[in-house]
């Protein structure tokens, strides 16, 4: 894979906090006007009957141990995770709607009980009001490459923060999420309707999506041409390309697509170890 056109781009820039408040603002209201003025129908409807099939299943660890991060990120994560998790439990994606991650969660602030939590910024992290929301979106979009449903709106992370430690998925196999603009959109462009179904425990948060018929195709997710670049500005750079390979009911393969690529700055040195306490 060429890289080299996208290379001065990558790069990391400098933008005053002047720029930056501006650059939201601007961002923000246009999602607004999406939302309420654009042609997409999003989902809405929400059912505490659990439809009988589930097509995927996922789950991860809501407590991880960080080098140099407190555990009360961790702790306070746990918090915001669950507020946001019941804004979207058991929401139904009609045939022809669209899933905003956003729009059904809102604002995340105090008075709706969020607390201080760990969020990336600009290849450091920060306390932030609802900060670890994208351990959702992640899930999220993870099960989703899992199904028939199709992602049509989803931001990689641009700094890989964390070197590896157990990791279990391939590395940019995730979305980043920042309110508002930086959404999480899925349509339903099937017959069938679908169910997210979620929940978070002490330890971990699982998630399904959930459907009325037996599962008709089956997904494998995996990463290739994975490398790591030491560019000409000094910094070190990660790459790599996700595809899936769909199977039908009896095995045989009948697709293998490209999902997505990922370019992410990395802000630790690479072909270190675990990194991770």
């Amino acid at each position: 894979m060429d890289y080299k056109e996208n290379i001065s781009a990558m790069r990391p820039k400098a933008r005053s906090k002047f720029r930056i408040y501006i650059g939201k603002k601007y961002y923000t209201y246009r999602r607004y006007f999406d939302w309420y003025f654009g042609p997409k129908k999003y989902a809405r409807t929400r059912d505490e009957n659990l439809l009988p099939k589930i097509y995927f299943s996922h789950k991860t660890p809501t407590l991880r141990k960080l080098k140099d991060v407190d555990m009360w990120y961790q702790y306070n994560k746990i918090i915001n995770l669950n507020i946001a998790a019941k804004r979207l439990n058991n929401i139904i994606i009609k045939p022809g709607e669209t899933f905003s991650y956003w729009r059904l969660i809102g604002k995340p602030d105090k008075s709706k009980g969020y607390v201080e939590g760990m969020a990336l910024f600009y290849g450091s992290y920060k306390a932030e009001i609802g900060g670890g929301l994208c351990q959702l979106s992640n899930l999220i979009y993870w099960m989703t490459l899992h199904t028939p449903l199709t992602v049509i709106e989803r931001y990689r992370h641009s700094y890989d923060v964390f070197p590896d430690s157990n990791r279990t998925q391939p590395f940019g196999s995730g979305a980043t999420c920042v309110y508002n603009y930086r959404d999480l959109q899925i349509y339903n462009g099937t017959n069938e309707t679908y169910q997210l179904h979620l929940k978070v425990t002490g330890e971990e948060l699982s998630g399904e999506w959930r459907t009325e018929i037996e599962p008709y195709f089956k997904y494998k997710v995996y990463e290739k041409e994975h490398s790591i670049t030491h560019e000409y500005w000094g910094g070190y750079m990660r790459h790599n390309v996700i595809c899936r390979k769909c199977y039908d009911v009896n095995g045989s393969q009948i697709d293998d697509e490209y999902i997505t690529e990922n370019h992410a700055l990395m802000m630790y040195q690479p072909f270190l170890g675990e990194g991770i306490g």
